[in-house]
């Protein structure tokens, strides 16, 4: 068996379309997935840097890759139309709750309407069997709270990227209801589902804002790590761990596909839910180098302090659960920044899901 594939070879052979592929989260899944034996087909946008997982690991070259924006539906549907899907993984999105401040319709447009698009475009293509959209642990409304969110809990948000998140949730539970109902599976022959994950770290990401990639920059550059959230509580995991359960999750829907279609939560243990200050320091130990800045604002915009998700469901109804500790998932971040700078490092990443799949031996 392919030592990638904990799957039980579900993925081979599979027509899978990824959006948002040349995204950080999304480049991941794709490599996984085409290593699995998938024919993958990828819808996105321009990759951000020269430098994201998706250009340095040439997985554009290995799988059907064409640039879309999700907001436009009519390309979406004949795209479904040509390559006739049968899972579909949505993760294109506006990621980030700064730009959501500067962007709030684009953000609005790209999170709620483009999840609605790609819903539709599933509608009208009979051969999707099984639809997973990503959102995030910031659809649920953040009471600040010391125990982790349940799946049942209200959706909501703060800022434009959060809220743009809640009414995604709720629009595809409508869509769910409306017209990819479990109990007239026989009519439509979809399960559809919608997962949320923590805070996702891992190599290749180069977005603005965001801990990993601010802190590389800076290390890059011998320039102190400026931290405007100190104590902020988040629930780090690698990348590899949401897609992971993602993946089990897709299997599962196309096996029992009445008994899955629903909200998962993917974070991680509690032991690995700690500030932005601990795990930039621990960024600091893995590359051997560097100092911390602190520039909280009390004045700037607001993001939420305490975040954490509650992971039982995945766990007992799935059989899912995180593999790495929080100084493990660091290491592994670090190491493929320090490997990977401006050469095309194909195999690095496959290396990266190894050692990430020997914890699940």
């Amino acid at each position: 068996m392919n030592s990638l594939d904990i799957f039980d070879n579900f993925f081979q052979g599979k027509r899978v379309l990824v959006t948002g592929h040349t995204g950080f989260k999304g480049s991941w899944l794709t490599i996984w997935l085409q290593a699995l034996g998938a024919e993958v087909i990828g819808i996105g946008l321009d990759p951000y840097t020269d430098r994201d997982n998706y250009v340095l690991s040439g997985i554009g070259d290995k799988i059907i890759d064409l640039r879309g924006d999700v907001r436009d539906g009519d390309s979406l549907k004949k795209i479904f139309c040509q390559y006739q899907p049968e899972i579909v993984f949505h993760l294109a999105a506006q990621p980030l709750v700064r730009l959501s401040y500067e962007k709030p319709v684009e953000t609005y447009e790209t999170n709620v309407l483009g999840t609605i698009h790609v819903l539709e475009a599933i509608r009208m293509t009979d051969s999707v069997k099984v639809g997973i959209m990503i959102t995030t642990d910031k659809c649920y409304e953040n009471k600040e709270q010391i125990w982790g969110y349940r799946e049942n809990e209200p959706m909501g948000g703060y800022d434009p990227y959060s809220s743009s998140k809640g009414a995604t949730e709720i629009a595809i539970a409508s869509w769910r209801r409306s017209f990819f109902n479990p109990d007239e599976y026989n009519k439509h022959g979809k399960s559809i589902a919608s997962v949320r994950a923590g805070n996702v770290i891992g190599g290749g990401d180069w977005s603005q804002d965001r801990i990993i990639p601010d802190c590389i920059r800076a290390l890059e550059s011998d320039k102190p790590i400026e931290i405007r959230n100190p104590l902020a509580i988040r629930p780090w995991q690698h990348v590899l761990e949401p897609l992971s359960g993602y993946m089990l999750l897709a299997k599962k829907m196309w096996e029992e596909p009445t008994k899955y279609c629903e909200g998962w939560n993917f974070g991680p243990r509690m032991e690995s839910i700690a500030t932005v200050w601990d795990i930039a320091c621990k960024v600091i130990k893995y590359y051997g180098k560097g100092e911390l800045k602190d520039l909280s604002d009390s004045q700037s915009l607001h993001e939420a302090n305490l975040l954490m998700l509650d992971i039982s469901k995945a766990k007992f109804k799935l059989g899912w659960e995180p593999r790495l500790n929080m100084d493990e998932t660091v290491a592994l971040t670090v190491d493929w920044y320090k490997k990977c700078t401006d050469k095309k490092t194909q195999s690095h990443g496959i290396n990266q899901i190894q050692i990430y799949l020997n914890k699940w031996i």
